[in-house]
């Protein structure tokens, strides 16, 4: 007897071949057309779960995630208990004596602060605008939000990082040589990153040649400078600051913000993934540097007046964190809200190392005053505080000091390389010390454990 038929007609429909396989979400709704209140608790800790996952996959830390997810649990009568990773989350949603447990995962680490934006302005008005929706209408809400494109291609997000990383190396000392050469690599590194993002390279793969590429780039522009205008050799050391978009901002902060609110497992979590992000982009900067013999020697004096130097200081510091805002997609007013946060705390942690303050006391303070600035425009304007803060102090993270680090270690001068690395990790401890004393002094429910 041929049973063809038979086993076709069981044969499961549209299954996922992704190594992380893909969830039809619309697959767990009843065809009722219930409320979402009324549903059953599997259709609704569903929603709760891609509440969560969504958050997560913005790249928010677990504290902002979980509450998400408990305020669409309370609005439909679930309790949720939830544990957040860096990719992963496990939840359970309760009910008078019935549970149900999800395990939910991501294939990879990113960020976008304009679907974060959605997503709590959707979470926050929940109760109000989805309980009379069902649970097909819900996710098509949230398939709306999923299926948001970028607010910018590869190369306006290759041309922000190179307008951020010109005004990062003038902030580190860097003359309009440095800046330029440093313009041209990150532009054409962050633009080859953003390609091989969208064909789905590992992440290990696209810092390591996008780092490459930018340096080399680099050299090139430097070495055309030096044929055709005879610029000092000297001016070669920027080539740093062509590696400054991997910087892994939002992982490093978060991970600081999420230790401190005792979420450990995002927070490590979050730490080993910036840590590998920089191990990763220091070695493949170190490697090109012995190849083609760059060296990361101290910038040429800037020969600038105490005035004049403030001044292009808060430019420059606008200019970088509005770059790097739009390398995490937020949109021109979220931007350039980060840009006024960071213009204003970054200038102040320059011009108190100015006056010899110690590196990780002035970055303690600049975090702290661009906490400060961000939770005045969170009740100003709604906008979500980690979208703009973190932007606003990866400016602040010693990517020179990282990588003069890994130069010297890498060159066996363990004593000049230790020595960076020790300052590195105390300005990376003291800018999450700086956004979390903020938020302690500004937001009634973060402050405390409950």
């Amino acid at each position: 007897m041929d049973n063809s038929d038979e086993k076709t007609a069981v044969k499961p429909l549209h299954i996922s071949a992704k190594h992380h396989m893909t969830i039809h979400w619309h697959r767990f709704e009843s065809d009722s057309k219930v409320p979402i209140t009324s549903a059953s608790l599997r259709e609704r800790a569903t929603i709760v779960g891609r509440v969560g996952i969504m958050m997560l996959g913005c790249g928010t830390g677990a504290w902002r995630v979980r509450e998400a997810m408990d305020k669409v649990a309370r609005s439909i009568g679930l309790t949720c208990a939830a544990d957040v990773g860096l990719t992963t989350i496990e939840f359970s949603c309760f009910e008078r004596g019935h549970h149900y447990t999800q395990t939910l995962s991501l294939p990879t680490s990113g960020v976008n602060t304009d679907k974060l934006n959605e997503l709590e302005s959707f979470t926050d008005n929940f109760a109000q605008n989805c309980l009379q929706l069902t649970a097909h209408e819900i996710h098509d809400r949230l398939d709306a939000i999923r299926d948001r494109p970028g607010n910018y291609g590869p190369i306006v997000a290759g041309l922000a990082s190179a307008f951020a990383c010109g005004a990062f190396v003038f902030l580190l000392g860097g003359s309009l040589v440095e800046m330029f050469c440093a313009f041209c690599g990150a532009g054409v590194g962050h633009y080859s990153r953003r390609v091989m993002g969208k064909r789905h390279i590992t992440m290990i793969g696209t810092t390591a040649l996008s780092v490459a590429l930018a340096s080399v780039v680099y050299l090139l522009v430097f070495k055309a400078l030096e044929f055709g205008f005879n610029v000092s050799s000297a001016h070669e050391a920027g080539y740093i600051g062509a590696m400054l978009f991997v910087i892994p901002g939002f992982p490093l902060i978060t991970s600081g913000l999420d230790i401190f609110k005792l979420d450990m497992r995002s927070g490590l979590e979050r730490l080993t993934f910036a840590l590998t992000v920089i191990l990763v982009a220091t070695l493949a900067g170190w490697l090109v540097a012995m190849l083609v013999r760059l060296r990361p020697a101290d910038f040429l004096p800037q020969g600038l007046s105490p005035l004049a130097l403030l001044v292009l200081r808060i430019v420059a510091s606008f200019i970088g964190v509005f770059g790097f805002s739009m390398m995490f997609n937020s949109p021109p007013k979220m931007a350039g809200l980060a840009g006024v946060a960071g213009a204003i705390a970054n200038t102040l942690r320059l011009e108190l190392v100015d006056f010899k303050l110690p590196p990780a006391a002035a970055a303690f303070l600049g975090a702290l005053a661009a906490g400060l600035v961000a939770s005045y425009f969170f009740k100003r304007f709604g906008l979500p505080r980690i979208s703009l803060t973190v932007p606003s102090i990866v400016i602040m993270v010693p990517g020179l000091y990282m990588y003069r680090a890994a130069y010297n270690l890498g060159i066996n001068n363990f004593t000049v390389g230790g020595s960076w690395l020790l300052k590195a990790i105390m300005i990376v401890i003291a800018l999450p010390l700086g956004l979390g004393t903020a938020r302690i002094l500004t937001d009634k429910a973060w402050r405390h454990v409950n």
